[in-house]
C-alpha cells in the first residue's frame, strides 16, 4: 500500500519531524492493503485513492478528527468474501465525504447476485455513515453493490446529496439491494439522489426528523417508512418524503409495520411525489408485515397516526395493481387531499380513519 503524506506548509517538513504525520495533512491511500490505515485516519484530508479493501475486511474510518474530509478518487472496489460488512464504515462528526469526478465505488455485486436471496451466500452491505454534527455526503457515485448500498445508523445532522446509486447491471439477478436504510439517526436530509436498484429506494426503521426530497427511485420495491417494529418501541417520527419521482417500482409510497410488534409511526409526511408506471400499489399503508411478506391481518400495536398524503399522483400499469391499499388497525388523524393516481383497480381498504372516505 502506498501511503503519502503532505503538509500544508510543505517548508514545515524537516529532519525532526520526519515520518511523522500532522493532523493537516493530506493522507493517500492506495492499493490493496489496510495496514497502515492507522496513521491514515490521522489525517484530517483523507484520499482513497484506486483502492481495494481486501477479501472479507472493513475500510474503517472511525476515529477521524473533527471536520475531516474524506474523498474517494478513482476505483474503489473489494476482494470476494461471504459476510456481513459494511465493505466501507465512516463515523465521526462534521465529516465531510466526497467523490472526484472520476471516481466510483464498485461493489461487483455480481460476484454474489446469481443466488439471489439464498441464505448461505451472505452478502455485505456496502457502506455505513454514522455521522453527526453537521456533517455531509456528497457527489458519490457507487454501483452494483452486493446488498444496500448505505446504511444511515446513529447519524445525527447529516446531509446526503447528489448520489449515484446504479445497480442496472443486476436487473433480473440482484436481491436486497436497499438504496438508503435508515435507522437510529435524526436530523437527516437526503436530496437530488438518483437510485437505480432491486429493493427499497428508501427504508427507515426507526428515527426521526428526516427529509427525503428530490430524489429519482428507478426500477425497486419504492419508498418505504419500515417495515417498523423490529423492537419493542422502535419509532418513526416527523419524515417529509416531498417531490420525489418513482419509475418502473414495485410500489410508489409505502409504510409497513410488523404484526405484533409495538411502536409508533406518526407525522409522515408525503407531499407532491411522481410515481410512474408502478406495477402494483401506488400508495400502500399495512399494519401486517411478517418475515418479508404479508399475512392480511393487521394488528395495531404499531398505529400509524398523523399522516398526511397530498398532492402525489401518477399511474399503475397492471390491469391487478390498486392505486391504494390501506390495511391498518388503530389509525388516526390522516389527511389525504388532492392525490390522482390512475389505472388497476380500487383495493377494498380496512381501517383508515372514518373520515378519510373512500378508498381511491
Amino acid at each position: 500500500m502506498k501511503l503519502q503524506h503532505t503538509l500544508t506548509l510543505a517548508s514545515l517538513i524537516g529532519p525532526a519531524t520526519a515520518g511523522v504525520i500532522s493532523p493537516c495533512s493530506d493522507c493517500i491511500l492506495t492499493g490493496n492493503s489496510l495496514d497502515n490505515l492507522a496513521d491514515v485516519k490521522k489525517c484530517t484530508n483523507i484520499i482513497i485513492k484506486d483502492f481495494t479493501v481486501p477479501a472479507g475486511q472493513k475500510l474503517d474510518l472511525t476515529g477521524l478528527h473533527d471536520g475531516t474530509t474524506v474523498t474517494f478518487d478513482g476505483r474503489i472496489t473489494m476482494g470476494y468474501a461471504k459476510w456481513e460488512g459494511p465493505v466501507i464504515q465512516i463515523k465521526g462528526k462534521n465529516i465531510h465525504v466526497t467523490g472526484t469526478p472520476n471516481h466510483v465505488i464498485d461493489g461487483e455485486g455480481q460476484r454474489w447476485w446469481n443466488c439471489k436471496g439464498d441464505p448461505n451466500n451472505e452478502k455485505p452491505k456496502m457502506i455505513r455513515l454514522s455521522l453527526s454534527n453537521n456533517s455531509v455526503a456528497e457527489n458519490l457515485k457507487v454501483k452494483n453493490t452486493p446488498k444496500s448500498a448505505f446504511s444511515l445508523n446513529n447519524s445525527h445532522g447529516l446531509v446526503v446529496r447528489n448520489v449515484l446509486i446504479d445497480n442496472r447491471d443486476g436487473k433480473d439477478t440482484a436481491k436486497n439491494t436497499d438504496g438508503f436504510d435508515v435507522s437510529s439517526s435524526t436530523n437527516i436530509t437526503i436530496k437530488g439522489c438518483t437510485v437505480y436498484n432491486q429493493d427499497d429506494c428508501l427504508a427507515i426503521n426507526k428515527g426521526s426528523g428526516i427529509t427525503f426530497t428530490e430524489n429519482n427511485c428507478y426500477d425497486g420495491h419504492g419508498i418505504s417508512i419500515g417495515s417498523v417494529g423490529h423492537t419493542r418501541g422502535d419509532q418513526v417520527t416527523d419524515v417529509h418524503i416531498t417531490d420525489n419521482k418513482v419509475f418502473t417500482s414495485t410500489n410508489g409510497l409505502r409504510i409497513k409495520t410488523i404484526v405484533d410488534a409495538e411502536g409508533d409511526v406518526s407525522g409522515i409526511y408525503f407531499l407532491n411525489n411522481r410515481l410512474t408506471d408502478v406495477k402494483k400499489y401506488g400508495i400502500v399503508i399495512e399494519g401486517d408485515y411478517k418475515d418479508g411478506t404479508t399475512t392480511g391481518n393487521p394488528t395495531g400495536g404499531v398505529p400509524i397516526t398523523n399522516l398526511h398524503v397530498i398532492g402525489n399522483h401518477g399511474n399503475v400499469v397492471n390491469s391487478k395493481s390498486s392505486p391504494v391499499k390501506i390495511l391498518v388497525k388503530n389509525a388516526s388523524k390522516w389527511e389525504w387531499a388532492r392525490n390522482n393516481i390512475i389505472g388497476g383497480r380500487k383495493f377494498a381498504c380496512s381501517g383508515a380513519p372514518d373520515r378519510f372516505g373512500e378508498c381511491l
